[in-house]
């Protein structure tokens, strides 16, 4: 498995790729997705274009076309007319397939689009009910974003792709997607990236952590639905069994001021770390330096990337019972899905691994079980046939 070679199909294609932004510039699972997807395909030797906000000038080095439709930071109405101008503008050949991945950036070139190609929609999450989650906005705001923007978007395109069950069933209810178009392939790791080559207390030294605390890591947007609050009331509920626990908490997100201030009012200044941005070159180290990975997640997790980037840094991963992470988890280990969302939940389990009551996957079946269902290259195999079908 580790020794695959990357060519698995021998008649190239052309297809036209619509992301956000680039990574790791801007660092997110959806900007990850993108660039991992669209790097595999053009090794391929598919003849890849991705059109964005942001992007770099091409470079020589790239294996792909880059075409940037605007600036990030140009106001929302500049940043639309901009992308519908230079796409309209750019425009050369006809593509073998469409792939479109966010319905803001998608909605202005709808119409831009070639006749008689086939357009697959890569359904990330409710983009309208996820913002609303996360700001105050008023009904009409999210009416625009799911019906004119959302709606309008997905009704002009032919098959989609979700990373879970979890979100294939969103896109049904809620924009009464039919089933017989929804494909539903997970999301996919850089196993040679992510990978289980040193020790955790190797690894510790490297990052400068604590040798002699039980670690545990999650990387998450410091945002609502995240649920770092549900994790950090957990902590405090099982400190005084685990007075040596220790959570490195990687990301940036609006919620950090408050998250820090229940740190100090549940006295856990000890206990939690938040580490910001954590550079890429440091993130299968901290992985591996920590026992267990957390996601706390209160709602709308598509998949959880950092669940398969953890398994194949051999760290097992604790999730709460939201969105595509069982679907992960489920046939793995079972016991490592918490009962409900809630604090007194999460300080169960946490309570029973670290206190050796529940046995946890070793390090190595942990690695093994992300390459042999999440490696890249099984992935894009599973995505270019639907969006060349």
């Amino acid at each position: 498995m580790e020794g695959r070679k990357e060519n698995f199909n021998s008649t190239s294609a052309s297809i036209l790729t619509l992301g956000i932004g680039w990574f790791p510039e801007t660092p997110g699972g959806l900007e990850r997705y993108i660039y991992e997807l669209t790097h595999r395909l053009a090794a391929n030797q598919d003849q890849i274009e991705l059109c964005g906000v942001g992007l770099p000038d091409n470079e020589l080095y790239l294996p792909m076309k880059l075409t940037n439709l605007a600036e990030p930071d140009q106001a929302l109405w500049q940043r639309l007319g901009s992308i519908r101008h230079k796409f309209k503008k750019t425009r050369i050949s006809k593509p073998d397939a469409i792939n479109l991945h966010f319905a803001l950036y998608s909605f202005p070139i709808l119409d831009l689009l070639p006749k008689g190609v086939p357009i697959t929609f890569n359904f990330h999450g409710p983009w309208a009910s996820e913002s609303q989650q996360e700001t105050v906005s008023n009904q009409l705001n999210v009416f625009i974003k799911r019906q004119l923007i959302e709606q309008s978007t997905y009704n002009r395109c032919d098959r989609f792709i979700v990373l879970s069950k979890a979100f294939g069933n969103i896109l049904h209810q809620q924009y009464q997607i039919p089933w017989a178009k929804i494909h539903i392939i997970p999301g996919g790791v850089n196993i040679d990236w992510f990978q289980a080559n040193l020790s955790p207390q190797a690894a510790r030294e490297k990052l400068g952590w604590p040798e002699n605390r039980r670690i545990l890591f999650t990387s998450r947007r410091l945002v609502q639905r995240v649920g770092i609050d549900k994790l950090l009331q957990a902590l405090a509920i099982i400190k005084p069994q685990v007075p040596d626990i220790w959570l490195a908490i990687a990301g940036r997100g609006h919620l950090q001021a408050t998250l820090q201030q229940q740190v100090q009012e549940l006295g856990l200044e000890d206990n939690v770390k938040f580490l910001g941005f954590l550079p890429e070159t440091q993130l299968p180290l901290a992985y591996q330096a920590a026992e267990l990975t957390v996601m706390p997640s209160q709602s709308f997790e598509g998949f959880g990337l950092a669940v398969v980037e953890s398994l194949a840094c051999g760290t097992p991963v604790l999730c709460t019972p939201i969105g595509g992470m069982p679907e992960i988890i489920s046939p793995f280990s079972p016991d490592l899905i918490t009962d409900s969302t809630e604090a007194i939940a999460i300080a169960e389990k946490l309570a029973q691994i670290l206190l050796g009551k529940l046995s946890i996957p070793s390090r190595q079946a942990c690695r093994e079980y992300a390459v042999n269902n999440f490696d890249w290259q099984q992935i894009t195999q599973k995505v270019r046939q639907v969006l060349l079908n």
